[in-house]
């Protein structure tokens, strides 16, 4: 009887060390998970300098380091994932991504489907055209016209508005070599990105014409499902601008200080 009772008091023991081991497990489980760092998906399509483009197998620029700032300001731990920019809001939508960083004008159109953070970016749409062009002196001229501009993209519309024939790209880079092919008269797009692309080189072959048509601002796209998100974004936005952060980011990727 004694033997026996030895027995069970040791099986009894041995039940008990397990249970205990694996209450100590699982504390380490959650423990673990509490502290692991939420990742934010930052969609972007990576052919629209300076704010977003491939340098050295590496996605850089203004948005890429304005988003950075965020995440940092949020505790998240930044993931790009690159897409065509007619893709970005399907993609926002379905939840392959969290969040659009891409330069995205914050149209009401786009409002419908999406939500939009504060305005972070005020330029404006421009026509460029090669130098020894001299009918095409802006949007006005562009009726009868073809034009290449971003599928999806606010120049796009514009250039379709003032009757032009537009041949839509899936990156500013085809646009460029449209132009400068020969086989379209005229490339709408974005202010900045056009001013960039000159400073690097096309104003040896190609020239802006025309005063900018204003657009209604960029601004960082989230889901309509996420209001936290975006709130928690305008917060970290306000706080970049108050640190000098946004400033400093500005300038390095547009050599001014911000207009606003």
């Amino acid at each position: 009887m004694k033997r026996k009772y030895i027995s069970l008091l040791a099986a009894a023991v041995a039940v008990i060390s397990v249970f205990i081991a694996g209450c100590g497990n699982n504390t380490s489980e959650s423990d673990n998970a509490a502290n692991a760092q939420k990742t934010l998906i930052v969609g972007t399509e990576p052919t629209f300098p300076p704010f977003e483009f491939t340098e050295n197998e590496k996605d850089v620029g203004f948005d890429i380091d304005l988003a950075q700032a965020v995440c940092d300001k949020l505790g998240y731990k930044m993931e790009v994932k690159n897409l065509g920019f007619d893709a970005l809001i399907p993609a926002l939508q379905s939840g392959q991504i969290d969040l659009i960083a891409a330069g995205m004008d914050a149209t009401p159109e786009r409002r419908e489907q999406v939500s939009f953070t504060d305005v972070y970016f005020k330029g404006g749409y421009v026509v460029v055209v090669k130098n020894d062009n001299s009918t095409i002196n802006g949007f006005d001229d562009l009726n009868g016209k073809t034009v290449a501009a971003q599928i999806g993209s606010k120049p796009a519309d514009l250039a379709k508005e003032k009757g032009a024939t537009v041949k839509e790209v899936d990156t500013n880079t085809q646009g460029w070599m449209e132009l400068e092919a020969g086989t379209c008269d005229a490339v709408a797009i974005d202010q900045a990105v056009a001013l960039y692309y000159l400073q690097q080189g096309g104003k040896d072959k190609l020239k802006l014409v025309g005063e900018p048509i204003v657009s209604r601002g960029v601004a960082m796209a989230t889901s309509k499902d996420k209001p936290e998100l975006t709130k928690d974004i305008n917060k970290a936005l306000q706080e970049l601008k108050a640190d000098g952060t946004y400033a400093k980011l500005y300038k390095k990727w547009f050599g001014t200080e911000p207009k606003e």
